[in-house]
């Protein structure tokens, strides 16, 4: 390969990282534009609300929580204690003991005062089957409460039995070592209960890190910034993605994903969908793409909702070995679901979904780890040959990494502004300072997890779930 061609390549990457890199920055300002119009329309228009007439009607919906439960004796009992903490009339909670090999289900027994009881169970999708049966409290105060023993089968089979045993027309699926806010379920139901003409199949809320948090009774009665500088690098990055990004994208009716730890679903179109993909390691994401594929085909208007409200606190990785874990699951979930469905993408049958949403979940989000990548790559093989116009590369990587603390720094703002969670003295000035240290603490290790579950997912064979170590959450870190 001669000199020119060797140039010309150089220079077609060069321009093609160019305009990628300056379509990624667009977008994000555009989103967190959208996204900022949204929340404010958001909190005007519910100030005027009474969630307590939704909460004590008992013409509110019907909603069951589906909890899946493996292996979480440190934390099960105070957090089935916050889910049968909530303020609303019509619900009831389904513990679905995934074939836990710890506790978990005794101590349930214990503190729930649990017999088991007789149940038939209309199994519309096939689950694994039940181990050690149904059980219901014989103490009036738990009536709400249900425990499934199964076999196991998964997160997403244990949601599917959930579906199976439930009776209301709304459920909620939770991850079980979640803490759920008292009002979480009567500001969820709200987009169902508006009327509009588009039907709403399923809805969202932010989720934020209980870690360090003070926990007792299942309820929240502190919120504190970690000292682990991993978590305290998540707290930013969650703040960026829900609040500058997932609003914007239920604005755009473009939502591809509601997050595991916390959504509500129309238990129908969950049902006709076939429920979670046992199949996938992304079953959250992958069972709202189904359902929105389900609704295009059949031509119906609906929508994906998404609440701003911080409404469920959850445990964040605390090392960077289960955090790459759970980072690579994430990536593999991605492309799973992106791969499955990928005749929804540029395909305007789909409308918006397959023109917008799907293209850009597939350049932004699947292919940003890999052309990040490749990008480093290059400006490597560029020192080697000398090529380097460092004055340009050095004010490229300046303007990224501006970008990245001032889009941090507007996620704060948004933060303080509207819910403003961490209000102790000195928290917000560290998050600031962390808004500088952040791309070098915490992105390297999601590049890293990224191109690591796109290798397991096409070389190993082995692919599992990635455990989730916990440690509680009812007191604060020391």
């Amino acid at each position: 390969m001669d000199t020119s061609t060797v140039n010309i390549i150089l220079q077609f990457l060069h321009y093609m990282f160019f305009v990628y890199a300056c379509s990624a920055i667009l977008s994000y300002i555009i989103l967190s534009v959208i996204s900022g119009k949204e929340t404010i329309e958001y909190l005007k228009k519910n100030s005027f609300v009474n969630y307590k007439d939704i909460l004590s009607s008992t013409m509110a919906p019907s909603i069951t929580i589906i909890a899946p439960a493996y292996n979480e004796s440190l934390n099960v009992v105070e957090n089935v204690r916050s889910l049968l903490s909530n303020h609303y009339v019509n619900y009831s909670v389904i513990i679905v003991n995934d074939g836990s090999k710890d506790d978990s289900l005794e101590k349930l027994i214990e503190a729930y005062d649990l017999e088991k009881v007789d149940y038939i169970v209309n199994e519309k999708i096939k689950t694994k089957p039940l181990r050690g049966g149904v059980f219901k409290s014989k103490n009036p105060a738990f009536e709400k409460l249900m425990v499934v023993d199964k076999e196991n089968g998964g997160k997403a089979d244990a949601l599917n039995t959930g579906l199976n045993i439930s009776k209301t027309k709304y459920v909620a699926c939770i991850d079980v070592d979640c803490l759920l806010l008292e009002d979480a379920l009567q500001k969820m139901i709200k987009p169902f209960l508006e009327v509009t003409d588009a039907k709403v199949i399923a809805a969202g809320g932010v989720i934020r890190i209980a870690n360090s948090c003070i926990i007792r009774g299942g309820k929240l009665i502190d919120v504190n910034l970690p000292k682990n500088l991993l978590v305290q690098s998540q707290i930013l990055e969650y703040l960026r993605a829900f609040l500058l990004g997932r609003m914007a994208w239920s604005r755009l009716n473009g939502l591809l994903v509601i997050s595991g730890a916390f959504g509500i679903f129309d238990k129908k179109i969950a049902i006709e969908v076939g429920g979670y993909d046992t199949n996938t390691v992304g079953e959250d994401m992958e069972i709202v793409v189904r359902m929105r594929r389900y609704m295009e085909e059949k031509n119906e208007k609906y929508r994906v909702s998404y609440i701003p409200d911080p409404l469920c606190w959850t445990e964040a990785p605390d090392s960077y070995k289960i955090f790459i874990s759970q980072r690579n699951r994430w990536t593999r979930g991605t492309i799973e679901t992106l791969r499955k469905h990928r005749k929804i993408g540029f395909n305007r049958n789909y409308g918006s979904f397959g023109l917008i949403s799907y293209p850009y979940w597939l350049l932004f989000e699947r292919m940003a780890p890999i052309i990040e990548t490749v990008g480093i790559l290059y400006f490597v093989i560029l020192i080697i040959l000398k090529q380097v116009r460092w004055e340009y590369a050095l004010s490229f990587l300046v303007l990224a990494y501006l970008f990245s603390v001032v889009f941090s720094i507007v996620a704060l703002y948004s933060e303080e502004l509207t819910f403003h969670q961490y209000k102790k003295k000195g928290t917000g000035y560290k998050l600031v300072l962390l808004s500088a240290l952040e791309p070098f603490v915490l992105h390297p290790f999601i590049l890293y997890a990224a191109i690591r579950g796109n290798f397991d997912y096409y070389f190993n064979k082995k692919k599992k779930w990635g455990e989730m170590v916990r440690k509680g959450m009812s007191t604060a870190e020391v």
